[in-house]
């Protein structure tokens, strides 16, 4: 029988047996989405460095709008107009306003932006200010978004689009980010062929390969397939040995069970270190951990249903840990559309599809066996029934984790 520690166990194992590589390289901001952020980003200037209208309209004081109406307008003369991609080098007597576009900076004595919809343009250098003003209202000022000394952006995030603008905002075109780990792929089995071959009896295309492959670069990682590997145990010790020596980390998918032809668990003790063999989930349970040095080897079941969903909860998460990326799991609460049966003894992962009904988020559950994948490809992410329940009824609330 394997000895097999809990999915807990697994995730508690990861951060005391690896720690992170620590290696980095500078990159353009415009090649630095989906990386790594190896430094803590800090700003050194003010965003906005001037004070400036976020309306079309006049800049001026409030108090000199305060208790204007339709009827009874505020006549303010016009002191002088900013012109967009200029200063204000000027400042605005009191009873006076200037015309500022959308981003314009403000002069000197202003202290909100009445937008031009509410005013009306006399013609003699005067202006009616239909709707009065409060202090602040329609600026943004100096700092405000940014100030020197400010937090910007953590190490250990994975750069957003998002993240690339603020970088941009604060003149940073260069960043530091973790060096993309090299991952590498190996698939097992007497019954496989590539997926451009058409199957003879008994055969099967691969699907681990293309499937790992996918999750590893979305993930931030350079997958290295080393291709499909008969069981043969000689040359699968010299190909997992090859991955060791080229690769911060290796997988394989299949002969992680216990039988005659799985020598992935032995190839991996004489390699390094067997850390554990099985984990108390469904679908996963022969999956194998273990390192050479720092570098991760597992076995994942063949089935690939079981390979993406153990990959999902335990090999991400460990790669993660290797590249020095703040962990994150993403989840929406959610009712199931009918009942589960679960495996006692055992965690149960099972994908689902989400729909909205009105104010509920409904989760489908995804019949699968471990040993299909295309009803997955339509799953939106996974829920978890504990060990010692034996089920859940239909309506019940659930935790789905987003893929």
């Amino acid at each position: 029988m394997l000895e097999v520690k809990t999915p807990a166990e697994v995730l508690a194992l990861i951060p005391k047996e690896f720690r992170p590589l620590g290696e980095a390289e500078t990159v353009s901001c415009t090649e630095a989405a989906g990386r790594v952020l190896a430094e803590n980003i800090t700003a050194e200037e003010y965003v906005p460095d001037f004070d400036r209208s976020t309306v079309d309209g006049y800049a001026c004081r409030a108090a000199d709008t305060f208790g204007c109406s339709d009827a009874i307008p505020a006549v303010l003369n016009v002191a002088g107009e900013v012109l967009m991609g200029q200063g204000a080098d000027f400042t605005l007597p009191r009873g006076g306003c200037a015309y500022v576009p959308t981003g314009g900076a403000i002069p000197r004595g202003a202290d909100c932006a009445v937008m031009i919809e509410y005013t009306e343009d006399y013609g003699d250098g005067t202006v009616g200010i239909l709707k009065p003003g409060a202090p602040g209202m329609n600026l943004i000022f100096r700092g405000d978004d940014v100030c020197p000394g400010k937090a910007i952006l953590p190490a250990g995030r994975v750069l957003t689009p998002q993240d690339i603008g603020a970088l941009a905002a604060i003149g940073r075109t260069m960043v530091t980010v973790a060096r993309k780990l090299r991952v590498g792929v190996i698939s097992t089995g007497d019954e496989l062929v590539p997926p451009d071959e058409t199957p003879k009896p008994g055969q099967v295309r691969d699907v681990n390969t293309p499937l790992l492959s996918a999750m590893l670069r979305d993930f931030g990682a350079k997958a290295v397939s080393y291709g499909i590997i008969a069981d043969d145990e000689d040359l699968l010790r010299r190909k997992v040995r090859q991955a060791t020596g080229e690769c911060d980390a290796v997988i394989l998918s299949g002969g992680s069970s216990v039988g005659v032809k799985d020598a992935a668990c032995r190839i991996i003790e004489e390699i390094g270190e067997l850390l554990l063999h099985g984990i108390a989930v469904k679908p996963g349970k022969p999956t194998i951990l273990g390192k050479a040095g720092n570098k991760p080897l597992i076995g994942l079941p063949g089935h690939p249903a079981a390979a993406c969903l153990v990959a999902q909860l335990f090999v991400l998460p460990l790669l993660g840990r290797l590249m020095g990326r703040t962990q994150e799991d993403f989840a929406v609460t959610a009712f199931l559309t009918e009942s589960v049966g679960a495996n006692h003894g055992r965690e149960q992962i099972t994908a689902c599809r989400l729909r909205r009904e009105g104010e509920r988020l409904l989760a489908a559950p995804i019949r699968s066996k471990s040993g299909l994948i295309t009803q997955l490809a339509g799953a939106d992410g996974y829920f978890i029934i504990e060990r010692d329940c034996e089920g859940l009824p239909k309506g019940a609330q659930v935790k789905v984790f987003l893929y």
